[in-house]
């Protein structure tokens, strides 16, 4: 007998670690500051979107095995942030046999929704989750803090990043990747060995956001300032992955959408991640960084 019931796998409830309470950006806290958080109307610092990436990979690796980490993406929607000290748990509705996309999501203990999420996996992803966001956006009719911006616009330079086990990742992450390793919500001797499919150590999925966004500074985007801002919506995905510790590898950045909403101004940016001569891609973020109109001084005014 068949039944064409849908099951979901779930993972356990872990209780995600906050790392940046010291991130500075544009020498000024960030939103993970609590005096930050506080002071935008938020009740604390929350714990950065893609630290709950690391739930996924258990339960994708079940469903599809080695060729997630080599050619998976999670393409997810910000809902509700998570402090420190709240738990959170995954889950994802299991595929049919073949198929290459299913919807994955996490909740709190109490079940507030936290992100929700297509994963799938290439080449052909189809439309994903922030694909089909993006396509519903209308065009902003006049911003202030990113006037500047065009879609299109590229990143002033090729970005040379790396991420050894060792490595402090800067003012925007303060930690190395053994710092993470040691709180990190799913560990994998993957992580830190060469005891896996590949012969070396992998960057852990919510560690490419670090990779990703460790250089950002270089693309010199004319972002106002100063003004904080969040990820509303972040998506990662492997073309020829896993990608390594100790590896080099080189960034190529474009603004691929301009938005806009009642609290936030937003700008989406596609990062194509390539091998150290920068002939092969093998890997790709794209990020919204929502920017609060309140954190910008006198935004009312000079809009008006």
């Amino acid at each position: 007998m068949s039944f064409d019931t849908p099951l979901i796998l779930t993972g356990p409830l872990r209780a995600p670690r906050q790392m940046l309470a010291d991130q500075e950006y544009g020498g000024h806290s960030s939103i993970h500051d609590d005096a930050m958080a506080e002071k935008l109307g938020f009740r604390a610092g929350p714990i950065e979107g893609p630290t709950h990436f690391s739930l996924f990979p258990p339960l994708l690796a079940q469903i599809w095995g080695q060729a997630w980490f080599e050619r998976g993406c999670l393409s997810a929607h910000y809902q509700n942030m998570v402090v420190e000290g709240e738990e959170v748990r995954a889950f994802a509705e299991i595929p049919a046999p073949g198929a290459t996309r299913t919807r994955v999501w996490a909740e709190k203990a109490d079940g507030t929704p936290v992100l929700e999420a297509s994963a799938s996996l290439g080449p052909d992803h189809g439309q994903t989750l922030l694909e089909a966001r993006m396509a519903q956006l209308r065009p902003p009719e006049r911003l202030l803090i990113l006037e500047d911006l065009s879609v299109g616009m590229k990143g002033a330079e090729d970005e040379v990043v790396r991420m050894d086990p060792d490595q402090h990742m800067g003012a925007l992450y303060p930690f190395s990747l053994n710092d993470k390793l040691k709180v990190i919500t799913e560990n994998s001797p993957w992580y830190s060995g060469a005891d896996n499919p590949w012969g070396r150590a992998i960057i852990p999925l919510e560690m490419v956001s670090v990779l990703a966004e460790y250089s950002s500074r270089q693309a010199a985007f004319p972002v106002k300032g100063p003004a904080v801002g969040l990820f509303a919506d972040q998506e990662i995905r492997m073309i020829d992955g896993p990608l390594f510790v100790g590896e080099t590898y080189l960034i190529r950045r474009e603004i691929a959408v301009l938005a806009e909403s009642r609290r936030t101004e937003s700008y989406w940016v596609r990062s194509r991640i390539f091998d150290a001569d920068g002939k092969h891609q093998v890997a790709e973020m794209l990020l919204n960084h929502a920017t609060l109109k309140d954190s910008y001084a006198g935004y009312a005014t000079e809009k008006a």
